[in-house]
């Protein structure tokens, strides 16, 4: 409606031919006189409140043309609708404008709230600090109470100390002093004695040499009458025994039956010696063995009632190896047991491989397994037996086949006493030794099994060769079976002890997964055995610590020592070791 009023009309009116001509007005014309007499700014305060008519002319006569126009009602409704529609806009502005202060006060509110938490947790972090300072002040004070009551207990022992060794020096010196004169005093009654008896024997020296002239003479008689007598009775019980036959014909047979007596004495004195350690004892070869012996029962009763009570376990728990591997040793346990079972002819088995991959762990589970007995026993304790080498070798054939249970024959580093009688250098003892053990492995036997190992198998006779039924390589462990040797040492060693509250032994927390991956590749060509070793080293490093704890830094520093040691070793090994080890540096698979 803005132009009805011509609030933006800029263009000026042209005055009407009427205005043109007219004669000023009086009463303006005095009006303007008098502003003329006023001052600038009083001219500008009127003119601020000076009203202009000429629009409300123009508005006047706007609405009369808007009267007279035939859309003068649809003007008029369309400009009450718009002044509607502004009512309703401003009305929505003034909710906004309402809703925008609620939510500014309910943002004030949150954000005074959380001031408010911010300034507790503030207070009560301050209250927590102040509570650790103080108990750290006072633990403090404690720990020097403890040190100061310490020191004095110190002083006051070094104080005890120092007197009991001053009065020790003094009781010794006194002691010493006393023996000293003791001495003196016997030194001299000791020389007026000897001076004495030295006079006594002078002045009576020509009686004592009467003296043992007598005795001398008394000796002689006495000898010569027992010499006499003797011969006279001797000879009177000859003449005697020659002249009576009946006395003749038994003393002959009293001294046969006594000879017999004897001799029989000591055969069964034998049979029952080998009977005994047949039955109760173990040869001399034999070192360690699972057999039940009354002396073993008597020496380690606790042991003997464990092994009773233990059940028969899988032979392949626990063992950490590569598939093809392990599945060629499960079907060799489970052949075994049941032959065992069927009472059927054990076969004769070689393990060979590096030192450390386990062959003697597997021979025990795989007698444990079979429901057998096991006796180990070495090669290198057969060449220094010499001579008594052979009867060795017989007397542990005979005591395994006495075995109700089967025994299995472990015989470790095999190839001492196998060797070659071709090409190889060996003494008439060793070759001996190998004959008599070649007799007795002649043919398979229901009642022992025997397992080899060797480390260089090459170097077997051809003919111990022909006795083996089958042969198993163990090698070096490959990256994925080293990282689980790793897990299941770190877990043996390390975390047990950690958890069962050992006395200064904890562990930091890391990553335990990624550092035995990292692990399992710096010991590359290390044997299970070197690898189980590394876990006592951890052990050894947690309590070497002050703290008692172990870090991750210390296990990757002995896991680096270990590997450089291995390699040391390795560098040492001559040519014709390498060759003879040759497998020492291949792996992929490995006993534990």
């Amino acid at each position: 409606m803005s132009w009805l009023f011509g609030y933006k009309s800029q263009v000026p009116q042209a005055p009407s031919g009427a205005d043109v001509g007219a004669p000023p007005d009086p009463s303006s014309a005095g009006q303007a006189a008098g502003d003329v007499n006023l001052t600038k700014a009083e001219r500008k305060a009127m003119e601020a409140y000076r009203f202009d008519s000429s629009a409300l002319e123009r508005a006047a006569e706007a609405a009369r043309t808007l009267e007279r126009s035939k859309h003068a009602r649809e003007a008029l409704e369309l400009s009450k609708l718009q002044e509607a529609t502004r009512q309703q806009e401003y009305a929505t502005k003034v909710k906004e404008y309402e809703a925008h202060i609620e939510a500014s006060k309910v943002e004030q509110k949150r954000v005074d709230h959380e001031e408010r938490r911010k300034t507790l947790a503030e207070e009560t972090k301050h209250q927590q600090q102040r509570a650790q300072y103080q108990d750290q002040l006072a633990r403090k004070r404690y720990e020097e109470q403890l040190a100061q009551q310490q020191r004095v207990q110190e002083e006051n022992l070094r104080k005890q100390e120092e007197s009991v060794a001053k009065q020790e020096a003094m009781r010794r010196q006194t002691i010493e002093h006393e023996m000293e004169l003791r001495e003196k005093n016997k030194m001299k009654l000791l020389e007026a004695e000897l001076r004495a008896k030295a006079k006594v024997d002078r002045e009576n020296r020509d009686l004592t040499l009467e003296q043992i002239r007598l005795k001398a003479e008394e000796n002689r008689i006495t000898v010569m009458e027992s010499i006499k007598t003797a011969g006279s009775v001797l000879g009177q019980g000859a003449t005697a025994l020659l002249t009576d036959w009946n006395k003749v014909a038994t003393t002959v047979g009293g001294l046969s039956l006594l000879a017999l007596g004897v001799y029989s004495a000591k055969g069964a004195t034998g049979v029952t010696a080998r009977f005994i350690e047949a039955r109760i004892g173990k040869p001399s070869l034999v070192n360690e063995t699972s057999r039940f012996s009354i002396l073993e029962a008597a020496r380690h009763p606790i042991q003997t009632f464990n092994r009773f009570k233990s059940k028969p376990v899988d032979a392949l728990q626990g063992v950490v190896l590569q598939p093809k591997l392990e599945e060629r040793l499960r079907d060799i346990a489970i052949a075994t047991k049941n032959t065992k079972n069927n009472n059927g002819l054990f076969r004769n088995i070689l393990f060979h491989g590096p030192p450390g991959t386990g062959k003697t762990m597997f021979a025990k589970k795989l007698a444990n397994h079979s429901g057998m007995d096991y006796a180990i026993m070495t090669g290198g304790d057969v060449g220094p037996m010499g001579r008594d080498a052979v009867t060795a070798i017989h007397k542990v054939f005979d005591w395994a086949n006495t075995s109700r249970r089967g025994l299995l024959l472990f015989i470790d580093e095999a190839d001492a006493f196998l060797r070659k009688r071709s090409s190889e250098q060996i003494s008439e003892e060793l070759r001996s030794a190998l004959n008599a053990f070649l007799y007795r492995t002649g043919e398979q036997n229901p009642r022992f099994m025997l397992v080899l190992a060797s480390n260089t198998p090459e170097q077997f006779d051809y003919a111990i060769n022909d006795r083996l039924d089958e042969m198993v390589e163990f090698v070096l462990p490959g990256i994925e079976e080293r990282e689980r040797l790793i897990r299941l040492y770190f877990d043996k060693f390390v975390l047990q002890p950690a958890s069962e509250g050992k006395k200064r032994f904890k562990v930091e927390q890391w990553d335990y997964s990624a550092v035995c991956s990292k692990m399992a590749e710096l010991c590359e060509g290390m044997s299970g055995r070197e690898i189980s070793k590394l876990g006592v080293s951890w052990q050894a490093a947690c309590y070497a610590s002050e703290q008692g704890v172990l870090t991750e830094k210390m296990v990757l520093d002995r896991c680096e020592a270990a590997a450089r040691q291995h390699r040391q070793k390795m560098a040492w090994l001559s040519e014709q070791e390498k060759l003879d080890h040759k497998s020492i540096t291949g792996g992929k698979g490995f006993l534990m």
